[in-house]
């Protein structure tokens, strides 16, 4: 096993350098160009924007589900969703996701151009990062570059390379740079590589994403384009991606999907204030963990979709 993982970093190595190659990190298309400061908008020929994601089963190492969104701009209205049941076979490798994903989004942007070529995006946004990434080629630059399109990464949580750490230092520098919608700050190695910025969408979310060039797109666009998709954290069009995923995979999996839903709702519900017992006056766990369950049972279509939670009481 550990051969082939081997084998597979060689030719994985081989194939993103030959690719790289194609890297472009600058605006390469006219409505880059075309923002408007006082508006906080594009206004030259930015139409539609698409956004890709993958949802996974937990603890499915296998099965999963694509997506692709596109959205109108600048009102940001879903005009065309797909998504397809994917199962993945190839081993995952840190430093090389995009060889595990990137096929099933290049197969659902090929399908739109050849069903839907009116609605064909400027640009994707991409659910993972773009150069900031351990030899400077993740997810967004690969699709980018595969399929000669504009794209921005938009990485959910922090990716830790070149000496970047997810510390104290860095939750104090949320805290005290991103006091507003559209604030910013550097994500910057101790080889002094810049490779993204933290970006805080809008003023309902305080937690950030990290937005980081993959291909024909600088920087300063990435991060404009980013804010002015955002009606929550999430650009809308990875939002409306991810809403799709998921809802495919628990159609697909209900069982195994309500009780992925369950237990969030429990870790979230273990860490917030309980309700105290009647009687002994103490915090009642129990309480909140059965109204979960039963919420969950509710969800699920058939009897025969409910599982055991009674471990989790």
């Amino acid at each position: 096993m550990q051969d082939r993982k081997d084998e597979l970093k060689t030719k994985w190595k081989r194939e993103q350098n030959v690719l790289k190659k194609g890297l472009v990190l600058e605006d390469s298309a006219s409505w880059c160009t075309s923002w408007d400061n006082e508006q906080k908008t594009f206004h030259e020929e930015l139409h539609f924007i698409g956004g890709v994601d993958i949802s996974f089963v937990k603890e499915d190492a296998v099965n999963a589900c694509a997506a692709l969104a596109i959205v109108s701009f600048p009102d940001l209205e879903l005009v065309y969703s797909k998504c397809k049941l994917v199962q993945l076979d190839t081993p995952y490798i840190p430093g090389f996701l995009a060889f595990r994903e990137v096929q099933f989004h290049a197969d659902l942007v090929q399908e739109l151009k050849a069903s839907h070529p009116e609605f064909f995006p400027q640009v994707i946004l991409v659910d993972g990062n773009g150069v900031f990434h351990s030899r400077g080629f993740g997810l967004a630059s690969h699709l980018g570059v595969l399929l000669g399109i504009p794209t921005v990464g938009i990485g959910k949580t922090l990716y830790c390379v070149d000496g970047i750490e997810k510390n104290q230092y860095h939750t104090d520098q949320i805290k005290r740079c991103l006091l507003k919608g559209g604030d910013t700050f550097d994500i910057v190695g101790i080889s002094g590589t810049k490779y993204a910025v933290a970006l805080r969408t809008c003023d309902n979310s305080k937690n950030p994403v990290y937005v980081s060039i993959g291909h024909g797109v600088s920087l300063a666009t990435a991060i404009r384009l980013a804010v002015s998709c955002c009606k929550y954290r999430i650009p809308e069009p990875i939002r409306q991606a991810d809403i799709l995923s998921r809802e495919q995979l628990r159609l697909s999996f209900p069982a195994a999907v309500g009780q992925q839903r369950c237990e969030q709702k429990l870790r979230k519900a273990r860490s917030q204030p309980k309700p105290l017992d009647s009687n002994t006056g103490h915090a009642n766990m129990e309480i909140d963990v059965r109204s979960s369950i039963v919420a969950y049972q509710r969800d699920c279509e058939t009897s025969d979709d409910v599982i055991d939670l009674s471990n989790l009481l």
